[in-house]
């Protein structure tokens, strides 16, 4: 077997076993709290991981754009939700396509989006699901209150070629309650007008253990669980144990004696901070700090270091942003136990549109 210190860098490394660790633990948790389990497949994207996440139990996935909605029909999955307003004419005819050929739903915060997919969808023989795209506090899209949510599905309901299929929202993270509350009022809203949601769609890895607390949801979208970061860390979600995505790096300068430069910049490491310090934990040597990132160089603070690395070592970063460096490599190292199993291609790495 091949060790991954054999690897070429800068070097992303998946690890399998915490892979299906973390799928495991997420659906176990679902499954105790009757809640169904639809991952979001932004952070890794790739067919094999949303293949694995329905063989244990999740309902479908969800995606962010259409061409990752493509990449994965293509692939053979055919229950996928796409939350995100599809607005435009070759967005709609690609839209119209996939629902053609798999079972997609889709959501609207707006009159116009709803407009689009009516004209798109008036006489096909299978209405489109739509659910209402609710802000429940992150400030992102959304309808803004419970009403505003009722007034919207009442013009899905009376729109040719549409079915409305419930409420979705990402909150914000740390709001639980809030967000339950939000929730909850929308659904007695809807309730009462004639129209209960069958589906409930909640959100985000920050809150998932905690994802039973909003009583009114009937499913949730975890999307970083599956390999967690430095920012979940943070927010306790899990510890670095659990990390399944690092990038390897090769230390290429030593220009002093408190400071080292490695091969991996902003186009290997995310420019997220997330709030936190530098950006990403160098596993080795975690009092260094990652002080800085340009295209292809990272720079690192040495100074409170005991032991610190040489010219030519490889160090394993965990980034504070896990699904960011995701869609910066077209190929991932699939490793086992510190050796390497597979490198793949990353499929839906790049589809933006």
């Amino acid at each position: 077997m091949t060790s991954i210190l054999e690897l070429d860098t800068p070097a992303v490394l998946i690890d399998i076993d915490r892979v299906e660790a973390n799928l495991r633990r997420a659906q176990d948790y679902a499954d105790s709290h009757g809640l169904k389990l639809r991952p979001h497949i932004k952070t890794h994207k790739l067919p094999r991981f949303a293949k694995r996440a329905m063989e244990l139990g999740a309902v479908g996935i969800t995606v962010q754009k259409l061409g990752e909605a493509e990449v994965f029909a293509d692939a053979g999955i055919r229950e996928i939700f796409l939350p995100y307003n599809i607005i435009g004419a070759a967005k709609l005819a690609r839209l119209r396509a996939l629902h053609d050929r798999i079972h997609i739903t889709v959501t609207a915060d707006s009159p116009e989006t709803v407009e689009g997919l009516s004209r798109t969808f008036a006489g096909s023989p299978t209405p489109l699901t739509v659910l209402v795209e609710c802000d429940t506090g992150m400030g992102r899209c959304g309808v803004q209150t419970p009403a505003a949510a009722l007034a919207l599905a009442e013009k899905i309901t009376n729109s040719p070629g549409l079915a409305f299929g419930g409420l979705m929202t990402y909150p914000a993270a740390g709001q639980v309650e809030a967000n339950s509350a939000w929730l909850a009022a929308a659904k007695i809203a809807l309730s009462a007008g004639g129209m209960p949601p069958v589906i409930i769609s909640n959100g985000g890895t920050p809150d998932l253990w905690r994802a039973h607390e909003v009583t009114a949801a009937t499913e949730h979208r975890p999307g970083t669980y599956i390999y967690m970061d430095r920012f979940q860390v943070a927010k306790g979600v899990g510890t670095f144990e659990d990390c399944a995505l690092t990038v390897l790096a090769t230390v290429v300068s030593r220009p002093t004696e408190d400071r080292a430069i490695i091969d991996a910049g902003s186009k290997a490491l995310t420019s997220d901070t997330l709030g936190m310090t530098g950006f990403g934990l160098i596993e080795a040597y975690p009092e260094a700090v990652i002080v800085g990132l340009s295209e292809e160089h990272g720079t690192i603070d040495l100074t409170h270091c005991a032991n610190k690395p040489r010219i030519g070592d490889k160090l394993r970063i965990i980034p504070n942003h896990a699904c960011v460096v995701s869609n910066l490599f077209d190929r991932v190292t699939l490793i086992s136990k510190n050796a390497v199993v597979e490198t793949v291609k990353v499929d839906a790495r790049g589809r933006v549109d």
